[in-house]
């Protein structure tokens, strides 16, 4: 953890002239760390059930950012298929810290790290269901959003510190997501997990490994779409917090070609592993993001008995409802190619093999 810290510390040096303030961030990551550590053992003392509390055949999607995915998780956790992760309960996992904390939400709110992101892109708050890879980021200073968000700045470039074939982490994170998982089970009176973490994307055989019993949805969406709406996610956090437009154009170029390569071994790792046979298909489906637009109501007919879950009358009312606006829906968030210094033919190029397989 420490090593990650020097290095997040260089690359905000070199990138935004940041010295003093990240020294306190990172001393609050080392008190949370103690802090939940301690709590989470009270836990077994304050929360008997948890002892008995199993991970069984959770629901997790996968997919690049900007794919469709959050939509997925919300629908599914808010029709009754399982529970997510809120992003406070991932910050602070612990059963018995989330209770002496609950009260003061509010004020934690002000100083949430999501005010930073723009609603028509992408809308959360602390106590939002959301991708479960920030649980990784508080826990252990590490893992795809560190590297997106930080050491993409780095003079030299890092990403292979998150190639699981170089550097193989997945045993240390996916026993702490486990852990993480029971302790919202168990918050919110659940049985069923539907989670998200888009960083499968790269690791989804060891995963299904760890989870034998996982369902996964994988979600495609063309890449002339998902390439600039995720740069235009990330970038407009950053310039909510330093100032991101504001840069010299080499310094955002630099760091755009950083993230586009990342996004982009996201997709090509999961194709090859597709490909080749590391995947058991049997666990996964491809839900197209056309699909989840303009055949909302035929997709549910498949998702939900992939899933091991039945379609009631109620049910069927709400997934014909949310049908009729999913054909109609027209994003509110623009964004185009030319201001992140990309071409469609280059994307086109790049993305061959994804499109080629699933699109």
């Amino acid at each position: 953890m420490i090593s990650r810290m020097f290095l997040v510390h260089k690359a905000l040096i070199r990138a935004f002239r940041k010295v003093i303030s990240p020294v306190f961030i990172f001393s609050g990551i080392f008190l949370l760390h103690a802090t939940v550590s301690v709590f989470m053992v009270l836990d077994h003392l304050f929360f008997p059930s948890l002892r008995k509390k199993r991970v069984a055949s959770p629901i997790v999607i996968v997919g690049n950012p900007r794919s469709g995915t959050t939509f997925l998780q919300r629908f599914l956790t808010d029709n009754g298929f399982g529970t997510g992760s809120r992003l406070w309960k991932m910050i602070y996992p612990s059963l018995t810290l989330q209770t002496l904390l609950k009260p003061f939400l509010p004020i934690m709110e002000k100083f949430s790290p999501a005010k930073h992101h723009a609603h028509a892109a992408h809308k959360t708050n602390l106590t939002s269901v959301e991708t479960d890879d920030p649980a990784l980021m508080f826990r252990y200073f590490d893992g795809f959003f560190i590297y997106g968000f930080f050491l993409s700045w780095s003079k030299k470039d890092l990403r292979d510190m998150f190639d699981p074939d170089l550097r193989d982490t997945a045993k240390r994170d996916f026993k702490w997501i486990e852990k993480c998982w029971r302790r919202v089970l168990v918050s919110e009176k659940k049985e069923r997990i539907v989670g998200k973490l888009f960083s499968l994307g790269i690791r989804l055989p060891s995963f299904l490994n760890r989870f034998p019993d996982a369902k996964i949805l994988y979600m495609a969406r063309d890449p002339l779409s998902t390439v600039p709406s995720g740069l235009s996610l990330v970038t407009g956090v950053l310039d909510g917090a330093f100032g991101f437009w504001s840069l010299p154009e080499e310094k955002r170029t630099h760091f755009i070609k950083r993230l586009y390569a990342a996004l982009l071994e996201l997709s090509l790792r999961f194709q090859r592993d597709w490909e080749s046979g590391r995947i058991n298909r049997s666990n996964v489906k491809v839900v197209t993001f056309d699909r989840l637009m303009k055949d909302f109501d035929g997709l549910m007919d498949e998702i939900i008995p992939f899933v091991g879950g039945e379609i009631s009358a109620e049910l069927r009312t709400v997934i014909d409802n949310t049908a009729q606006k999913q054909r109609a829906f027209e994003s509110k968030h623009a964004y185009n190619l030319e201001k992140f210094g990309l071409t469609e033919e280059q994307i086109r190029c790049d993305y061959a093999e994804f499109y080629q397989t699933f699109l």
